[in-house]
């Protein structure tokens, strides 16, 4: 099985808070604080795939990785 690394724009909108659109899937998402767009990013993630094989990376490691600082 191949690895997709999924790749998310984080942009503020323009009437507040922010949005999350993956460059390399169908997946976008938004909300008021950065800390909900992470919960908010990882619930699109689950809907979009089947399972956390389908990362390549447990979901925590994914978002780790998306958020690091």
């Amino acid at each position: 099985m191949s690895t997709t690394e999924i790749i998310f724009l984080v942009e503020q909108a323009p009437e507040g808070g922010y949005t999350a659109q993956a460059l390399n899937e169908s997946i976008f998402t938004e909300a008021d604080d950065l800390e909900t767009l992470k919960i908010m990013v990882k619930d699109a993630v689950n809907c979009h795939f089947d399972t956390p094989e389908h990362l390549g990376l447990t979901k925590d490691e994914f978002l780790k990785q998306m958020f690091s600082e």
